[in-house]
């Protein structure tokens, strides 16, 4: 693996199969349905981005309790070393030294896809390495998250470097 792969699984995060996500194909009557009664739209919305930002500083912090914790079990990141479940990924950002010194994630939009699924876009700016190598710094991003008892998981993340 290289040593993207660990910024990769931590932006990565984000994490998770539509499939089990969702029992059966609905047409959805909006492009962005309301989540489920009891969490408004915005407060899901505001959920998520916090969770995001959290993932960024446990990268940061090397916590990988939180990564744990906060990634679905059936959780993936893609990067361009390919594709990771949640066990190599945390366990490859385990074995791979990060410092990181600063990031910011800006352009950030949320898309509901259903009531317990939504997909998260945005740009980040980062100054780090890992295993000595310098990490591009500055990448397209999306995770996607899945409501699971009241709760939003991140069930996959995807980076892009960005020209």
């Amino acid at each position: 693996m290289t040593t993207r792969l660990p910024l990769v699984i931590v932006l990565t995060l984000v994490f998770a199969s539509f499939a089990h996500a969702q029992t059966t194909a609905t047409a959805s009557p909006s492009p962005s349905p309301m989540p489920k009664p009891g969490m408004s739209r915005a407060q899901s919305q505001r959920m998520i981005i916090a969770t995001e930002k959290k993932f960024w500083e446990a990268w940061k912090n090397k916590d990988m309790k939180f990564f744990r914790a906060n990634l679905a079990p059936e959780a993936i990141m893609i990067g361009d070393s390919g594709v990771a479940d949640k066990k190599t990924s945390v366990s490859a950002m385990e074995g791979t030294p990060c410092e990181v010194t600063t990031y910011e994630l800006s352009d950030i939009k949320v898309t509901f896809l259903n009531s317990s699924t939504a997909i998260m876009t945005y740009k980040s700016t980062q100054d780090a390495t890992c295993g000595g190598e310098k990490v591009p710094p500055t990448v397209w991003s999306s995770s996607t998250y899945v409501m699971r008892g009241g709760r939003w998981y991140a069930a996959s993340h995807q980076e892009t470097t960005a020209k």
